[in-house]
């Protein structure tokens, strides 16, 4: 009985996503449908949908959407890629290393992969192919850049993978374990941009004015102080990870009406309505996969996956190497939010019984996740990037191939030297 309902669960579930069914409702029907057949009450299910969205942690998304939006929509892209190019434009293929670091910057702040690729990227691809750069490089860097945003914090996938794990796991923990990997995503990507531009003799980035400086630097760092405030917060103990996102979201509607005033205040109505859209996608699907993954722990499927693995092979290194490879072939298929919630009740129990921390897993999981953003053929942040640069998506895909092997070594050494992700969470006690 068990196993059919296993199966029933997700035959149903795939079956719906090749049809391609909203993965939301997928989630509500192979649930209901799996819960008819094992005698359970409607209301069960419907409870457990409501009860995954009754957690006050929860309150942190809304706000770090809506501080990203801000921003995003206020031209602090435009000042972070002037402030980048004061520190790091005059070198060899100096735009693209700006690029990054502009992503790097600005990943600390709208918290998307996505974001980043349309924001930056619709200035820096157009500004890189007018220097002479090829347009399929100028694309790989920048959506290659643009996986810092879910890593370095603030992101609110770490706030759904926090959930999905139970709740257990800090938040805080989370943010400050990603920083390391973050910047070392960034460096991984910045060594294989520098490479190719050394190899086929970029240009070097143009002077800045002597005098224009200082203002770059006032408004670059203004900037960067959202997420400043949101760590040293979070760290010095004064506010929680949900206070410290809505005094961010305060600072930088302050910011960006008020300093930068690059657009009316009229324009929060587009800024709320693009916030409330994508809260109610991120909320629903939280809802649907409440049910879901009680399932998954009810039907003990953990435990199936662990003896499954276990039976491969009990060695914790081939073990976090299979589950890197399924979790980047089911990033290449599905996106990254509902990858979250439907994987951690099935993973974290596995990894955890080899030793890992959760909090280490959750890094290891979306670092996973946020290659899968640029890979065909569902990768959100490839799609974007290709379109800004009008280039088919199997061109991008080419060109990023030197990036996809950066992104993989620094995935690996985040699997193997827990360090990376637990050292600064234990040194500043948010674990």
């Amino acid at each position: 009985m068990i196993v059919l309902a296993v199966a029933i669960l997700f035959i149903i579930f795939i079956v719906l996503i090749l049809l391609r069914v909203p993965i939301a409702l997928s989630l509500v029907v192979s649930s209901l449908a799996t819960g008819l057949y094992l005698g359970l009450s409607l209301e069960t299910l419907m409870q457990r949908m409501v009860g995954g969205l009754n957690s006050f942690s929860l309150l942190a998304i809304p706000f770090f959407i809506l501080a990203g939006e801000i921003m995003n929509e206020g031209g602090i892209s435009v000042r972070l890629i002037n402030l980048s190019n004061v520190i790091i434009g005059k070198i060899r293929g100096g735009l693209a290393l700006v690029n990054v670091l502009t992503s790097t910057f600005f990943g600390g702040i709208s918290g998307s992969s996505v974001a980043d690729s349309s924001s930056i990227g619709s200035v820096m691809i157009p500004m890189m192919k007018k220097k002479g750069y090829d347009t399929d490089y100028s694309v790989a860097v920048t959506v290659s850049g643009a996986g810092q945003g879910v890593i370095i914090p603030p992101s609110h996938n770490m706030i759904i993978y926090a959930m999905a794990a139970g709740g257990g796991v800090s938040i805080g923990g989370l943010f400050i374990g990603g920083i390391i990997p973050g910047v070392l995503l960034g460096i991984a990507v910045m060594i294989a941009a520098y490479i190719i531009a050394v190899k086929r003799n970029y240009p070097k980035g143009e002077p800045v004015k002597r005098e224009d400086i200082p203002k770059i630097l006032r408004d670059g760092l203004l900037g960067l102080l959202t997420p400043i405030i949101i760590i040293g917060g979070i760290v010095t103990g004064i506010f929680t990870a949900t206070e410290s996102a809505a005094v961010a979201t305060v600072y930088a509607f302050i910011i960006t009406f008020f300093v930068y005033r690059d657009i009316p205040l009229s324009h929060m109505k587009v800024i709320l309505m693009k916030s409330i859209k994508t809260l109610s996608m991120v909320l629903f699907l939280i809802a649907a996969s409440s049910p879901f993954g009680w399932l998954l722990a009810f039907l003990d499927v953990p435990a199936m996956i662990t003896n499954l693995l276990v039976n491969i092979s009990d060695n914790k290194i081939i073990v976090f190497l299979l589950i890197n490879l399924i979790l980047l072939l089911l990033g290449c298929i599905m996106d990254m939010a509902p990858l979250i919630l439907i994987t951690t009740p099935i993973l974290l129990p596995v990894v955890t019984d080899f030793g890992m921390d959760p909090v280490q897993f959750g890094v290891m999981l979306i670092l996973n996740l946020a290659i899968g953003l640029v890979t065909p053929p569902v990768g959100s942040s490839l799609f974007v990037g290709s379109a800004i640069g009008g280039i088919p998506i199997e061109k991008a895909t080419k060109a990023l191939m030197p990036f996809y092997a950066a992104m993989i070594i620094v995935l690996l050494l985040v699997t193997f030297i827990p360090e990376l992700v637990m050292f600064l969470p234990k040194i500043t006690g948010t674990l």
